[in-house]
């Protein structure tokens, strides 16, 4: 009999209902919360020998309370939310879930992107208000629209999602810069690996998918928006906290950018607001590159197949 307790603390994001918890079910007795507060953890996790979590934080006051846990699952990429060292100190494993949402979240760059030079949706809604049916020619244009082609996307960050996104900009014959931490690996055809300066300078586009640290956050400030090319546009799909968001919002409304769409903000969701909500020439989606229903069956079908690995001692993706 299996006797395995699991616990999802915040499930609601990875599955609203309309994927299979199953693949985690058939490993033991399965209790999944839509969310969790911080002081409901150590209560719903009491019996539990695994716990999965997405952004619920288990820091060591939590793991010192929870003698029975040895297994965290974490059902994203990220794994800030977790004390890793104390969970290492106290023997249990601690895992994640790479690489489930690479292709989802490169189509999500091109949304944004496509979102800004060609206006489908401003477009969309003066149609609807009768501005097709008044016009005087049998088109008009509310904006310039304005190519791909020929235009140099510039990518900081050229790891899985970020050489994704540069494929999809290769088939719309875009010039691609990129940067990243080891150049000592190969890249693909048509890549061209230039430093910081050259990147900011040249890119008429600029997607960040870089990793967040202490030594990038607000990477994009005012000192390297400065550097970038008048009227360039910045995608962010990466961490909020990469971009100065009162820098960007500047940028924006003094025209040094023409535009700038953003997946993440430094605050999620945003209680105490965003200068960039509402801001000139600012697209901004709620954290949903990632979730593509595709995306978020592979997120649990990889979570499942991380325990089953660790049920027969031979832990995979081990943070």
């Amino acid at each position: 009999m299996n006797t395995n307790k699991i616990v999802v603390l915040d499930g609601f994001t990875a599955n609203p209902g309309d994927v299979s918890w199953h693949p985690l079910a058939q490993f033991g007795e399965l209790r999944v919360y839509d969310r969790t507060e911080p002081a409901e953890v150590v209560a719903r996790c009491g019996d539990a020998s695994i716990i999965l979590t997405n952004k619920v934080i288990i820091g060591a006051a939590e793991m010192s309370m929870l003698p029975s846990v040895r297994y965290i699952g974490v059902l994203a990429t990220g794994y800030n939310n977790i004390d890793v060292a104390y969970a290492r100190e106290r023997g249990i494993t601690v895992t994640n879930v790479p690489a489930y949402s690479t292709e989802a979240v490169a189509q999500h760059v091109f949304a944004l992107i496509l979102a800004l030079f060609n206006r489908v949706e401003a477009h969309n809604k003066d149609v609807i208000n009768g501005g097709w049916q008044h016009a005087k020619d049998w088109h008009y244009t509310l904006m310039p629209i304005r190519d791909l082609a020929g235009k140099a996307l510039g990518i900081y960050g050229l790891g899985a999602i970020g050489s994704a996104v540069a494929r999809i900009g290769l088939a719309f014959n875009m010039r691609i810069l990129a940067t990243r931490r080891h150049i000592e690996k190969e890249v693909g055809e048509g890549i061209l690996l230039v430093d910081y300066p050259t990147l900011l300078a040249e890119s008429d586009i600029l997607s960040l998918h870089a990793p967040l640290t202490e030594e990038n956050r607000h990477f994009i400030s005012k000192e390297t928006l400065a550097m970038m090319k008048a009227g360039s546009v910045l995608i962010n799909t990466g961490r909020g906290g990469l971009v100065d968001e009162f820098a960007l919002a500047s940028a924006l409304k003094n025209g040094k950018l023409s535009g700038a769409a953003v997946d993440v903000l430094n605050e999620e969701p945003p209680k105490d607001g965003s200068p960039l909500i509402g801001c000139k020439n600012c697209l901004i989606t709620p954290h949903i590159a990632w979730a593509s229903v595709l995306s978020r069956e592979r997120l649990i079908k990889i979570a499942a197949e991380n325990i089953e690995a660790y049920l027969q001692d031979k832990p995979e993706n081990i943070i």
